[in-house]
């Protein structure tokens, strides 16, 4: 059993949500604690002084004895835990009994990766890198608006399940021949169930669209987003689903390397080698490309933008990437402002110097 002692105070609640980055631990809190938990067994590394080494220990994946044994700690604790899919149950659950929550990137640690491995070792590990402010934070909130993520999940599974099982269906088409003689003895069969998964596709996604347009239609901010050219009920949706909160970007150009739309330098030496893509949110990056495309057969300001670029002698393709990064700032503004959108505020603030910048 866990060694348990009772306080009179509890922690103080930090209110804010994870995920602002780096974590850099400009705090001072009284407890360290790191968590690796599985189905059957959790891990805990803890230490008060982040000079000294953690002591680790295992128990029985316990939640009511964790949520224990975290409100036995006296002062300001902070726990970090790695992103799984057990990651948003165990913020809301233990989100109550410590100061703050760091859930953080897995693909940063490396450190996990080098000598033994075992649970133990794992949490002592997480403890170390927490406590030099070393760990990337995913963001996680208990707002309700975080629940939109599964919808939107849900749909994009439903979308490539759907969309493969009719390429698929073609393929086999195509396979069999004019004629159809050369499908096989076995093509009925993967056929047959071919077309069940195309049928659920067809009968669930009007259902899904159907929820997106309430949603639209109930929530302020994915309404605004419907005004910016090229985005849709869906598209709005996404995009309010996975930022949640704006304000965990503190500048445009956060915002711009999160959506996979802008790539860093690489200098060492005096010496560029250069540009690479950071680690981007493929949903957003395909949000606003397919915007742009969109918006590009009509008549409005992302259009007139573009022609703008054309002529002073762009590429097709900078021009569209350009369209696609001044379609990311105004959302991002619109989603940190809560304003709506101003359709010809580009001409006072965009310039040619910044989209050669950009590129």
């Amino acid at each position: 059993m866990l060694r348990i002692r009772k306080v009179v105070h509890p922690p103080v609640k930090d209110k804010r949500p994870t995920g602002a980055g780096l974590t850099g631990l400009s705090e001072r809190y009284d407890h360290y604690v790191a968590l690796d938990w599985a189905e059957r067994v959790m891990a805990l590394a803890h230490t008060k002084d982040p000079r000294k080494k953690p002591v680790a220990f295992e128990r029985p994946a316990d939640l009511k004895e964790l949520r224990a044994y975290l409100s036995s700690l006296s002062g300001r604790v902070i726990l970090t835990f790695e992103e799984t899919t057990s990651a948003q149950w165990l913020y809301l659950e233990l989100c109550d009994r410590v100061a703050r929550i760091v859930i953080c990137d897995p693909y940063y640690n490396r450190l996990l990766l080098h000598g033994p491995k075992t649970d133990k070792i794992d949490a002592a590990k997480l403890c170390t890198l927490l406590c030099a402010g070393l760990l990337k934070e995913v963001f996680h909130t208990s707002e309700t608006l975080y629940e939109l993520r599964r919808l939107v999940s849900g749909y994009e599974d439903l979308v490539r399940l759907g969309v493969g099982a009719l390429n698929q269906r073609d393929a086999l088409k195509r396979a069999a021949g004019p004629t159809g003689r050369a499908a096989g003895r076995f093509a009925p069969f993967v056929r047959e169930h071919l077309e069940q998964t195309i049928a659920l596709y067809q009968t669930m996604k009007p259902a899904y669209e159907k929820k997106f347009e309430a949603l639209c239609r109930s929530h302020p901010l994915a309404r605004r987003q419907k005004d910016l050219p090229g985005i849709g009920t869906i598209g709005a949706v996404k995009i309010v689903a996975t930022v949640v909160d704006a304000r965990r970007f503190p500048r445009a150009g956060q915002y711009l390397s999160y959506c996979g739309l802008v790539k860093h330098q690489k200098f060492s030496g005096g010496r560029s080698y250069g540009k690479r893509k950071a680690r981007y949110h493929r949903t957003l990056k395909s949000v606003y490309k397919t915007a742009v495309h969109t918006a590009l057969k009509g008549d409005n300001p992302v259009r007139e933008y573009y022609d703008r670029l054309l002529r002073q002698s762009v590429a097709e393709h900078n021009a569209r990437n350009a369209c696609a990064r001044y379609l990311a700032r105004v959302s991002y503004g619109m989603l940190k402002s809560g304003e709506r959108y101003e359709p010809e505020r580009w001409k006072k603030t965009t310039t040619t110097t910044q989209e050669g910048a950009d590129r």
